[in-house]
């Protein structure tokens, strides 16, 4: 027999106060990661057309004028992604003492110390080639890469990065940046793994942002196979034995099975990266009228969070920090 009328779910949905009394998860600017794109030149600020919203800024007023929004906003951390000057087989300017991260992270540093700095770790945006480690022929040769990856997390713990990102998917890069770290004397700098990050379509706008789209066949090889979960496990397993501090699933929205499963297996914290095809394809449809583009993030963000994302790297940051503070109900 049912237990209508005495059981009425409805009741606790009756009014504001009630759905904010029991609700389950939330979503706040504390929670929220901006990504940056640092450029060289001056009084750079150029929006990017796949991304609107999001620019491409050089290293200077430009910089700290988004610095001081973030900080004014709530955001409390930022992942820089830099265009390098020149491009070469090795990435040079990866780990380069002067390169266009380096000089972000100085910057960010005395502008905003209270910013959390994270740097991503890979080498795409670097390479002639396009691809997110060292070629032998034309495939990437992993292990010849980890050599190169320590050296980047080393070059940007040396100018101020609290957390080094290593996004390249490829095998023990976190045993060998954390061993670069402890052997360079930055035992204290944590490493946040792109542990699960899949071969995925959703990357379009992100690969124009960074100029980072591969000269030549794509990045199979190394990134993972979107019908794949136990394989996910496996690879967060792998990095968190190897030093991980923190770990990511990347992309998000398609994903949201796989923070789950990752959650239920690691007591580290985990983070999802809500991707650059993801923003566009909301920016598009609601600049066509045809979405609440307030609502269908926050609805989107906290997702993530109820899938059990401790943070998300979003290019929403900012908007979505205005309308948490600003606006009520949340969603």
């Amino acid at each position: 027999m049912s237990d209508f009328p005495v059981r009425r779910p409805r009741r606790l949905r009756r009014t504001a106060t009630l759905r904010d009394l029991v609700r389950e998860h939330d979503v706040s600017p504390g929670d929220l990661i901006q990504p940056l794109f640092v450029v060289h030149g001056q009084r750079v600020e150029r929006e990017i057309p796949s991304l609107p919203g999001v620019f491409h800024l050089s290293v200077d007023d430009a910089l700290d004028r988004e610095a001081d929004r973030l900080v004014e906003l709530g955001i409390p951390a930022v992942i820089l992604f830099g265009l390098p000057a020149t491009k070469d087989e090795t990435g040079s300017e990866n780990f380069a003492p002067d390169g266009i991260v380096p000089r972000a992270l100085r910057r960010l540093r005395d502008r905003a110390p209270g910013l959390l700095r994270i740097t991503d770790v890979c080498c795409c945006e670097y390479t002639s080639h396009g691809h997110c480690g060292i070629l032998r022929g034309e495939a990437v040769d992993n292990d010849r890469t980890l050599e190169v990856l320590g050296r980047v997390g080393v070059t940007h713990a040396g100018a101020g990065a609290d957390v080094v990102a290593p996004s390249g998917m490829m095998d023990g890069m976190v045993g060998a940046i954390r061993g670069a770290l402890d052997a360079a004397g930055h035992s204290e700098v944590a490493i946040l793994s792109y542990a699960v990050k899949y071969a995925s379509a959703f990357y379009g706008p992100f690969r124009e942002a960074a100029e980072s789209a591969p000269a030549f066949g794509d990045r199979l090889g190394y990134q993972m196979n979107p019908p794949n979960v136990r394989e996910a496990l496996r690879e967060a397993s792998l990095d968190e034995a190897e030093g991980a501090d923190m770990l990511m699933v990347k992309p998000a929205l398609a994903y949201l099975d796989v923070i789950r499963a990752v959650r239920e297996r690691s007591m580290l914290p985990l983070f999802t990266y809500n991707v650059s095809g993801e923003y566009a394809m909301v920016k598009a449809a609601a600049a066509r009228g045809w979405l609440d583009e307030r609502r269908v993030v926050l609805e989107s963000l906290v997702a993530m969070r109820r899938a059990g994302a401790d943070g998300i790297i979003t290019y929403h940051a900012k908007d979505a920090a205005r309308w948490l503070r600003d606006a009520h109900p949340p969603i």
